[in-house]
């Protein structure tokens, strides 16, 4: 559930397929995301899952993989 809404906000804000976007890709090198990009991208996940991802959180996520790991560990009550 995680990975597919990651997938589609991030497709929408970069302009890709969902499909294309693989667990180990690279927000800045693979995808191409720019720093306006990842917060629409934070903004979206936040919007779509109704959770608050702390800006300190972000520090050290690059990969896809990455961002599900924390977007899961929120998500626990």
């Amino acid at each position: 559930m995680e990975l597919d809404v990651l997938r589609r906000v991030s497709a929408e804000i970069l302009g890709m397929d969902p499909e294309e976007i693989e667990l180990d890709m690279t927000f800045l090198r693979d995808l191409g995301a720019d720093s306006l990009d990842i917060y629409q991208i934070v903004e979206g996940v936040e919007g779509e899952l109704d959770i608050k991802i702390p800006p300190e959180a972000l520090d050290g996520i690059t990969t896809v993989r990455e961002a599900v790991d924390l977007i899961k560990n929120i998500k626990k009550p």
